[in-house]
């Protein structure tokens, strides 16, 4: 039997990079997905490649920073699989603007919380009704290995918003802990995506970073979503407003191998 058999699972930031190796890897595991994703071309691609591999996707076009397309994104996901068992807040954002507290322009600081922290928020808000409805389920909401640490590579939106989706996550596990929703924060080190390599795209910026990386490289989008997958499925039953840090050992280093 596989981990996520007769379950639904919504997946935001979908169309691309661990969104959709999450998305693929979870209709293997026998999940029915909603593909969320701003961009029409890249969600439907994600859809068309979990259909073709024998699995059954739904694509809803969403801006997560908005409250009525979020509430549209739940009720169409409830029309068409009748339940919400899963929801995979992953979609975020890294303008390359973002640096540090004095540069930083508020526009970039208000966009960047409007997606990565108020989106998942947002997700939540309407997600956990839907999810009450079906029974329960969990919520595996992306944080990040800098909501844990510094890094004088400033990135003080990302960061921040990082910082805020840790500490909400907690709220929302203790508060339904008992109405059988759990919730659960993964917290990436760097993961060769597209947008981390436009960033890393610099040899020097990159060096910068890959030297505190013990294991010496990037994760990829499917170790990350093995690690989703496990807050997803009942496998991590017990588990409930824990931060799974996926990092290459970054948070555990004072100094790192030559």
């Amino acid at each position: 039997m596989a981990r996520l058999d007769d379950k639904v699972a919504l997946i935001t930031g979908a169309g691309n990079g661990m969104g959709r190796c999450a998305s693929v890897l979870f209709a293997h595991e026998g999940a029915r997905i909603v593909v969320a994703d701003f961009d029409a071309t890249a969600g439907r691609e994600t859809a068309a490649a979990i259909e073709q591999a024998g699995g059954e996707a739904l694509y809803v076009q969403v801006d997560v920073s908005d409250s009525s397309q979020v509430e549209s994104l739940i009720g169409a996901t409830m029309s068409r699989f009748g339940a919400l068992d899963v929801l995979y807040n992953n979609a975020g954002i890294f303008p390359s603007d973002d640096g540090g507290v004095t540069e930083t322009p508020e526009s970039t600081w208000t966009r960047v919380m409007d997606v990565n922290l108020k989106g998942v928020w947002l997700g939540c808000k309407y997600g956990i009704p839907a999810m009450l409805e079906s029974g329960g389920g969990s919520i595996v909401n992306v944080a990040s290995f800098v909501a844990l640490m510094g890094a004088a590579t400033a990135q003080i939106a990302y960061t921040a918003s990082k910082g805020g989706v840790l500490a909400m996550t907690r709220e929302i596990a203790v508060e339904y802990a008992r109405q059988g929703i759990r919730a659960n924060s993964l917290c990436p080190g760097p993961i060769a995506t597209p947008m981390l390599e436009e960033l890393m795209s610099d040899p020097e910026r990159r060096q910068r970073r890959l030297v505190h990386i013990p294991m010496g490289r990037l994760g990829l989008a499917e170790e990350l979503a093995n690690a989703a997958l496990f807050l997803a499925s009942d496998e991590s039953s017990f588990m409930t407003g824990a931060q799974l840090v996926v990092d290459g050992g970054i948070t555990a280093a004072y100094v790192t191998p030559e």
